[in-house]
Parts: structure tokens; sequence; C-alpha cells
């Protein structure tokens, strides 16, 4: 337990309108960069950005520059869903690498997602 009485006292509530799906292959990459795209509204608000993960894991960057010797890591796995909004909402992030073969063999067996990882990220614009 974090201590926090209501999330929404540290992430404002958040209806998503819009969702881009990413699909990265093994060797997709993608560089440290802001979502700025939303209305300046939802920036200001720093409503929040839901995303999620599905197939290969993804070494996942952030932080507050986009110098990536100064980013954090986090393995993001498929199934794991991250969300970003109130203070981190203008944080830097990246995919620095996808992890081949890391993918559910269930999950492979069971569809036609190719290798590699899906990324579905839901925002209101």
């Amino acid at each position: 337990k974090c201590g926090i009485s209501y999330v929404e006292d540290i992430l404002p509530s958040m209806t998503p309108d819009i969702c881009i799906a990413n699909f990265y292959e093994t060797s997709g990459r993608l560089g440290l960069h802001q979502d700025r795209d939303e209305s300046r509204e939802s920036l200001q608000k720093r409503l929040p950005v839901v995303s999620f993960s599905i197939g290969d894991s993804a070494e996942f960057l952030y932080g507050d520059q986009r110098d990536v010797s100064k980013a954090e890591n986090v393995f993001l796995e498929s199934g794991d869903i991250l969300i970003f909004g109130g203070e981190s909402r203008h944080v830097y992030h990246g995919v620095s690498s996808i992890i081949p073969n890391s993918a559910p063999k269930e999950l492979l067996q069971d569809t036609c997602l190719c290798p590699g990882r899906l990324n579905l990220t839901f925002r209101h614009y």
C-alpha cells in the first residue's frame, strides 16, 4: 500500500478517445521523446497515457531529459500496463530494444501475432 487515499490525488481521471497502435519488429527501436500531440487542454491537465504491451518484452527507457545515458530503464513484458500522467506526464521515454522470443508461447500459438511487440496506447486528445 502506497499510503495515498485516492489515485486522483496524483493521477487525473481520463476517458480515452484515441488509441495508437505501434508494432515493433525484433529490431525495432524508438528514441527518447515526449508525447505532445494531444490538445493543449489535455497536456495542461497532464492527463495520463495508458500503454498496453503485447508480445515480446521491451526495454523501456524514461527520464527527465533526452540523454539516453541518464535514462532509467524497465523491462515491459507481455500483459504489462504502463501509465504516466500527472507529474510524470511529460517524461521523456522510448524503447531501446525488443527481446526476441520472449512472448508467451501460448500467445503465439493461439494468435497470428508476428514476432515482436504490439503496443496499444490510449489517450484523451
